[in-house]
C-alpha cells in the first residue's frame, strides 16, 4: 500500500497511483466553529492537527519567506477594537480583521510609479537576506511531516500577488500597458531573489517533496488580463521558477482562484506539474478541463464548496462520488478538495461525510 507521499508524488510525476489523493484548507474560524460541532480538540483547546485528523495527503512545510522590499517594516495608521491598517515594507497600507479570517483590505500604496520603486524599493531586493528565511524552523517542520509520511511542500506568492500587494490593483494593471518595462524589472528582481533565497532553504533546511506557488490570476468568468500579456510580462519569470525547481527534481503544482481555463495552455508551457483548485463558481468545469489536459497536469481541488455549504447529504455525496468517478473515467491524475478553502458555512460533520465518500471511490 502506497503512502501519502508515495501517492501525490506518483500523482505528480505520471506515475501509477493506488487511489486519488486528498486534502483541504479549512480557515481559521472555519475551526473554531468545528469545535462547538464535536471536532477534536489539542491540549490548548483548539482544534487538532487538520491534517492528521482528516489523513490528508499533503502538508505545507515552509517557503513563506518576507518577501517585501523592506523586511520587518509594520507601521500601525489606525488601530480599533475590530480591524488594524498597517503600512508593510512595500509601501502598502492594509486593513486586517482581528476576529476573522479574509484576506486584507486594500487602503493605499506607495508605489505608484517606476521612479519610486528604484529609489525606494528595488534596493532591498538585490542582496541575500537571510533573515527573509527561517532555515531551522523549516527543517524541522519537514523532518516532522516526513515521518508521518506526507508528501511535504515549500510554497508561497510569486510576482502577480507581489506586485498586486506593491503596487495596488489600478499601478498594477496600468503598467502592465503603460509601462511593460517597469513590470519586467520588478518581475526580474524577484525572481533572482527567490531563487536566491530558495537556493538556501533547499540546501540547508532540506529538500521537500514538491513546490506550490499561489498566484490567483482571474476572477468570476475573466481572467484579470489577457492571456498574451500574460504570456509576455508574467509567464517567463513562471517558466524560469519552475525551471530553477526542477533542477532539484522538484514538482510545481500551480494555485489560482478565479477562471483560469483560458491561462492553462500557459501553465502547461511552463512546465507546471499540478493545478489547483479549478474554481467552479468562477465559471471552471474541472471535468472539462481533465478532459484537455489529463495527460499534462495532475489536479487538485475542484469539488464546489457551495455544495458542502448545502448540508444537502444526497447532493454532497451526488456530487463527491460524480467529480470522482468522472476524473477517473478520464484517466486523469487527481488529488480530491474544494474549488477554494472551506469557510465557516460548512458543517464538521458534513465535511467529514464528504471524506466518507471520497473514501468509497478513492481507488483507482
Amino acid at each position: 500500500m502506497q503512502t501519502s507521499r508515495d501517492v501525490i508524488d506518483c500523482l505528480l510525476r505520471g506515475k501509477k497511483a493506488d487511489r486519488v489523493g486528498v486534502a483541504d484548507s479549512p480557515w481559521g474560524d472555519t475551526l473554531s466553529e468545528w469545535v462547538k460541532q464535536g471536532m477534536p480538540v489539542d491540549e490548548k483547546g483548539e482544534a487538532v492537527d487538520v491534517v492528521e485528523h482528516f489523513g490528508f495527503d499533503l502538508c505545507g512545510c515552509g517557503g513563506w519567506f518576507a518577501w517585501e522590499a523592506k523586511r520587518g517594516v509594520c507601521d500601525v495608521l489606525e488601530e480599533t477594537d475590530e480591524w488594524r491598517i498597517t503600512r508593510n515594507g512595500s509601501g502598502a497600507a492594509l486593513k486586517y480583521w482581528k476576529h476573522k479570517s479574509g484576506t486584507p483590505e486594500h487602503i493605499d500604496f506607495l508605489m505608484t510609479d517606476r521612479s519610486v520603486w528604484e529609489r525606494d524599493y528595488r534596493p532591498h531586493l538585490l542582496e541575500l537576506d537571510r533573515n527573509r528565511i527561517d532555515v531551522e524552523g523549516t527543517a524541522e517542520e519537514l523532518a516532522r511531516r516526513r515521518k508521518q509520511g506526507l508528501w511535504t511542500s515549500f510554497g508561497g506568492l510569486f510576482i502577480w500577488e507581489i506586485m498586486r500587494a506593491s503596487m495596488g490593483d489600478y499601478t498594477m494593471y496600468m503598467s502592465l500597458v503603460s509601462d511593460p518595462a517597469w513590470v519586467h524589472d520588478f518581475n526580474r528582481v524577484y525572481t533572482d531573489m527567490f531563487k536566491a533565497h530558495y537556493k538556501v532553504l533547499l540546501e540547508e533546511a532540506g529538500r521537500p517533496d514538491g513546490v506550490w506557488l499561489y498566484e490567483d490570476l482571474g476572477y468570476k468568468g475573466r481572467l484579470f488580463c489577457r492571456p498574451q500579456v500574460l504570456a509576455d510580462v508574467i509567464f517567463p519569470y513562471y517558466s524560469e521558477l519552475v525551471e530553477f525547481f526542477h533542477s532539484y527534481d522538484l514538482p510545481v503544482v500551480f494555485h489560482s482562484c478565479g477562471f483560469t481555463e483560458p491561462a492553462i495552455d500557459l501553465i502547461v508551457a511552463a512546465g507546471f506539474d499540478g493545478l489547483n483548485p479549478m474554481e467552479v463558481k468562477a465559471g471552471n468545469n474541472p471535468l472539462r478541463i481533465a478532459d484537455a489536459y489529463a495527460d499534462k497536469l495532475a489536479f487538485f481541488g475542484g469539488l464546489d464548496a457551495r455544495i458542502l455549504e448545502s448540508g444537502d447529504r444526497g447532493l454532497i455525496r451526488r456530487e463527491v462520488a460524480g467529480l470522482i468517478e468522472g476524473m477517473k473515467e478520464r484517466g486523469a491524475r487527481y488529488v480530491f478538495g474544494s474549488d477554494h478553502s472551506l469557510s465557516t458555512n460548512v458543517e464538521y460533520g458534513d465535511f467529514e461525510y464528504a471524506l466518507e465518500v471520497y473514501r468509497e471511490h478513492m481507488m483507482y
